[in-house]
């Protein structure tokens, strides 16, 4: 028989107070660079991330190019000499971008920084013929996953969540990512507008028999500042939707999805690379508008900002002024971030790694380990910190345990 080691921590009586006044990091954690794209057609009623459709001149690509270019080699001296694991061009619709646009911007990447050989290259995209027409030479010019933004099959909830694609250019959309791209994931929501258990496992089937190895499934959620918060639709209540999540688990898992990640389902040996690296708080520079970045080094751990508005950001390009927002993480602030990153993951993270990523000692935070441990929210066994299934459903609760005040 097996048995399984417990993570010796020190008593509960250990101060809250014992973390120390700077954090020393040894090595830094593994790069990965984010782009942003912040451009939509139309913009979705739930939607709160950073995204605008175009005024009457279109998309300025090559402003656009040019200024996250010029951001990427004004960021240099922050990352010189790392190597990047990961790209991701996210948005907005990033498929809206001329495949000559990625091309190029791809080409710059690799001239001003050493990008992994096996580096995880990923592109957001949304169905539609026109964009669908361009997964060959997006392909060629070196993405090599792909995320389509389904949300649903249904051509009414489509309708009421404010898409632009129907059920039929999903699919063809899908039929196209993976005759180009081995590695494709899709996004479906659930819990909306007039949806009931039976819809939302019905998308799924649907989804499963596309034949693609990731699957990113979301709770619809009214964010603050989007038409949907300001004027809600009638939704699923909590039961339903419970109902609809615990269905999807059950479901992926009898298909062969490992459920990693809070949202996050995948075959074995498909699991999205870049996310797993925010997950276990790697570093990531993040270009253009809006963009977060997160960096490590001797002098502690920074996150950062780019000018959130394109006309901001394109603007300041010209000055060589990129940068919103800039801070420090605090000493006191890092247990509470890497838990909020790591805890989202099923398996947790190897208990090692907290030190590694914080430069903190897993001793100083042995208080809240012990607590979270004794209300089964953490699991701190064979070397890991991982939640238990209560602290997966419970995550905040969970989380509430490493924020100081």
């Amino acid at each position: 028989m097996t048995t399984r080691r417990i993570i010796p921590l020190a008593p509960a009586a250990t101060p809250a107070t014992s973390l120390p006044a700077r954090a020393q990091l040894t090595a830094p954690p593994p790069l990965a660079l984010y782009v942003h794209f912040p451009w939509c057609v139309k913009k979705c009623p739930y939607c709160d991330f950073n995204s605008h459709t175009p005024r009457s001149g279109g998309i300025p690509e090559r402003a656009w190019l040019d200024a996250v270019l010029a951001d990427l080699q004004a960021a240099l001296p922050q990352v010189w000499g790392r190597r990047v694991l990961s790209v991701f061009i996210g948005g907005g619709t990033p498929s809206l971008m001329s495949a000559a646009t990625l091309d190029a911007l791809l080409g710059g990447i690799r001239m001003l920084l050493p990008l992994d050989p096996l580096a995880e290259i990923t592109l957001e995209a949304n169905p539609g013929t026109v964009e669908a027409a361009r997964f060959r030479d997006y392909r060629a010019a070196g993405v090599n996953r792909l995320s389509l933004g389904i949300q649903s099959f249904d051509d009414a909830l489509l309708a009421r969540i404010g898409r632009i694609h129907d059920g039929s250019e999903a699919r063809r959309a899908i039929d196209a990512a993976t005759s180009h791209f081995e590695r494709v994931n899709l996004d479906l929501m659930y819990a909306l507008p007039g949806q009931t258990p039976g819809m939302a496992l019905a998308d799924l089937e649907t989804a499963i028999a596309c034949g693609v190895h990731h699957l990113s499934c979301y709770h619809l959620t009214l964010e603050p500042n989007t038409p949907f918060a300001r004027h809600p639709p009638p939704l699923p209540d909590d039961d339903s939707a419970a109902d609809m999540q615990e269905a999807i688990e059950a479901r992926l898992a009898a298909a062969g999805f490992e459920h990693y990640e809070t949202s996050a389902f995948a075959r074995p040996h498909e699991h999205s690379r870049h996310n797993l690296n925010y997950w276990t708080f790697g570093d990531y520079l993040g270009l253009g508008p809006g963009a977060h970045g997160k960096l490590s080094s001797h002098e502690g751990i920074r996150r950062e900002m780019r000018h959130k508005h394109p006309a901001r950001y394109l603007e300041g390009a010209a000055r060589g002024d990129f940068i919103q927002e800039a801070r420090k993480v605090t000493t006191a602030e890092l247990p509470f971030e890497f838990m909020m990153n790591a805890l989202r993951l099923s398996e947790g993270v190897p208990a090692q790694l907290f030190a590694a990523r914080t430069g903190l000692a897993l001793e100083g935070i042995a208080e809240e380990l012990v607590r979270a441990r004794e209300r089964g929210l953490l699991d701190t066994t064979d070397g890991r910190l991982r939640p238990t299934v209560q602290g997966q459903r419970f995550l905040n609760e969970l989380l509430q345990e490493f924020l100081r005040g």
